[in-house]
């Protein structure tokens, strides 16, 4: 097997463009369990961990960019204001796993229990390619997650890193495991509130194919806030009723199926749970006053 170094995006590209079959590698923590078993062999894999155009973030316009070969860590100490993605970060393995971890290699992967997935998903993320022959090109993240592991990516495109408009409005992701730390989720979600639109985005992770959003369910939240009045005024309750009514729209959109971590119908009840969790988290944190 090869391993190709280049030091720059630009011979990364160009590296990818001529070995369209070489495997990138950034922090190897997916991909190096793939290897260990013997369920993945490439001829070459391009280490990207020198590349450090892919390792950084800004805000532009509005948008927020955050590299492919951005670790965890990293986000975790440099973007505190992103709560449901510091919350994924802080979720995934271990210290050294975080240390090495990056987003664009959940991308890559494409498993739907990639703990960042869902953030992307529910920040409504574009997933932003790049190969030497054909430019730059952007895919919503749905267009780009196409299947359990599966991806949209041509041979010689490398991730470059994903770009979502800044939202207004409070946010968090939680999960359930078989234990509280270094774990497959078995249930992922992600809800963010999106103020400026009268929005509430909820995506799920590990109980489908791919990440799935309920859209049903944030239909049904936005819809009581509007009718309440609760987007004008944040200290209007919301009721019980309309909470239980969300937690079982977003339970429906989980496509679970039965496994070693978990059943179906265990899964749907945690999606249950973490929805009703997460909304109310988020209706209370509107009614904090702003200087907190």
């Amino acid at each position: 097997m090869e391993v190709l170094l280049p030091h720059s995006l630009e011979e990364a590209l160009a590296i990818k463009g001529e070995r369209p079959e070489a495997t990138p590698i950034a922090g190897g923590t997916d991909l190096m369990v793939d290897l260990n078993f013997g369920r993945l062999r490439p001829a070459a894999m391009i280490d990207l961990s020198r590349v450090a155009e892919l390792a950084s973030w800004q805000q532009e316009d509005g948008h927020v960019f955050l590299g492919a070969g951005l670790t965890y860590a990293t986000i975790v100490k440099e973007m505190p204001e992103f709560k449901p993605l510091v919350q994924a970060s802080r979720s995934v393995g271990s210290p050294q796993i975080r240390n090495r971890g990056t987003v664009g290699g959940n991308l890559g992967t494409a498993s739907p229990a990639g703990d960042a997935l869902p953030v992307l998903a529910a920040y409504d993320a574009d997933v932003v390619l790049r190969s030497r022959a054909r430019g730059e090109r952007s895919l919503a993240w749905h267009a780009f997650l196409t299947g359990p592991k599966k991806t949209a990516i041509a041979p010689d495109e490398l991730i470059i890193g994903t770009r979502w408009r800044r939202l207004r409005g409070p946010g968090s992701f939680s999960k359930i495991g078989t234990r509280n730390a270094m774990v497959i989720s078995v249930a992922g979600l992600c809800l963010v509130v999106d103020e400026e639109n009268g929005a509430v985005k909820v995506a799920l992770g590990s109980v489908g194919p791919t990440i799935l959003r309920a859209t049903e369910a944030e239909q049904q939240i936005a819809a009581a806030m509007t009718s309440s009045g609760a987007w004008q005024d944040s200290s209007i309750t919301i009721t019980e009723q309309v909470i239980d009514e969300f937690g079982s729209l977003v339970a429906a959109a989980a496509k679970p199926l039965d496994d070693v971590r978990g059943t179906a119908a265990y899964r749907r009840h945690g999606c249950r749970v973490l929805a009703r969790r997460a909304l109310i988290w988020a209706l209370n944190e509107r009614r904090l006053p702003a200087w907190l």
